[in-house]
């Protein structure tokens, strides 16, 4: 498999990250073409309305059984049981926002819009930042100055963010493999953040006001019956729960999809399928694991045909599998834990570059002397 390399550490200085070039990945002719054609025949891209809306119906019913329990639980530390729920229930709500953006629920361009749009308020997050930051995403996955999604953001994925990094930001990029888990307690707090941020902030936004209104009544139908129900020390730690379980299960389902892989150098052209292929990893297993992550375990597939539904990933998979079998075209897949460790392996790597080069014992007594 073609990845992205790091050399050993060096007395010298910080390690140096390899960008993975064009001339690293012989071109695929009309690759994305043919597969695309075999799906499209096989009938994998048809919508799936009664699918999800039997997930929908599963998540009502979710809310609502956390609605019933917290009201028999009254003024009960056992509450935080029903954040966790929440937690959990946000994130599967977050998913659905995520497949209607990509318009693999509903018919129409516009009413998957719509949705998504609805969706994301439910979450607690701004719509139209999202969908800008997911399209480049999407558009080139892991290319250096065009995916933001390697940009640096308390954590660093390239060993040049990592290298600059001073003061706090610094103390943590030295540790951020092992601190990454942890770090994604807060991670449902800095979307709400960033979201509200976008709104609030200068730029043009489609659609301003009638996201914040959503998003507004989102926090107060939320809030409130916490706030009024539970004494105020509890009422915090249910929105402190319910926030650091949303964190982590959103973190834990995108961190496995492309850290750790190939990283594109800003000049590289690649064909479209070497782009998404050889840039994302797959987790294994079968429905539980889609259920789990939103389809988001089938990651090949998702960015080769992003507005296919999660029911038919799993059918996908088989034809892009034979076919990068057939032309010898580097396919990842992984377990759901070897992943996360590759992600802490790929970031602690990385953070070599933010460490003292005389930050060892020998040298450290010569520098207080």
């Amino acid at each position: 498999m073609t990845s992205t390399s790091v050399s050993p550490p060096s007395q010298l200085g910080p390690v140096r990250q390899t960008y993975a070039r064009q001339e690293d990945f012989p071109p695929i002719a009309r690759a994305y073409i043919e597969v695309s054609r075999v799906v499209r025949e096989t009938g994998l891209m048809r919508r799936t309305p009664r699918f999800y809306a039997l997930i929908g119906a599963a998540v009502a019913v979710g809310f609502g059984a956390v609605v019933t329990g917290s009201v028999l639980l009254g003024d009960s530390w056992f509450q935080l049981l029903m954040a966790m729920a929440l937690g959990i229930l946000f994130t599967q709500v977050a998913f659905l926002a995520h497949e209607a953006a990509h318009r693999q629920i509903l018919a129409s361009g516009p009413a998957n819009d719509r949705l998504a749009r609805v969706l994301a308020a439910v979450v607690g997050m701004s719509y139209s930042w999202w969908d800008s930051k997911h399209s480049r995403h999407h558009a080139n996955p892991n290319r250096v100055g065009k995916d933001p999604d390697i940009e640096v953001d308390t954590i660093s994925f390239l060993d040049e963010d990592a290298a600059q990094a001073r003061g706090l930001r610094r103390w943590i990029t030295r540790r951020q493999g092992w601190l990454f888990f942890p770090l994604l307690t807060l991670e449902g707090l800095n979307l709400h953040y960033l979201g509200i941020r976008h709104l609030v902030g200068r730029q043009p936004v489609k659609g301003r006001w009638a996201e914040i209104g959503m998003i507004a009544a989102r926090f107060a139908l939320v809030l409130t019956p916490i706030f009024l129900l539970l004494p105020l020390g509890k009422a915090a730690a249910f929105v402190g729960v319910m926030l650091a379980v949303f964190g982590v299960y959103m973190g834990a389902s995108f961190a496995p999809n492309h850290k750790g892989m190939a990283v594109i150098a800003p000049d590289a052209r690649l064909d479209f399928f070497t782009k998404q292929v050889r840039t994302s990893r797959n987790i294994r297993g079968g429905w539980w694991a889609t259920a789990l992550m939103g389809g988001l375990n089938h990651q090949v597939e998702h960015h080769l045909f992003p507005s296919m539904s999660r029911m038919h990933l799993g059918r996908a998979r088989e034809i892009v599998r034979e076919f990068c079998d057939t032309h010898g075209v580097p396919y990842t897949e992984t377990s759901l834990w070897r992943s996360y460790a590759i992600v802490i392996d790929y970031l602690n790597r990385v953070g070599l570059a933010a460490r003292d080069p005389f930050d060892c014992p020998i040298t450290a007594q010569y520098r207080r002397a």
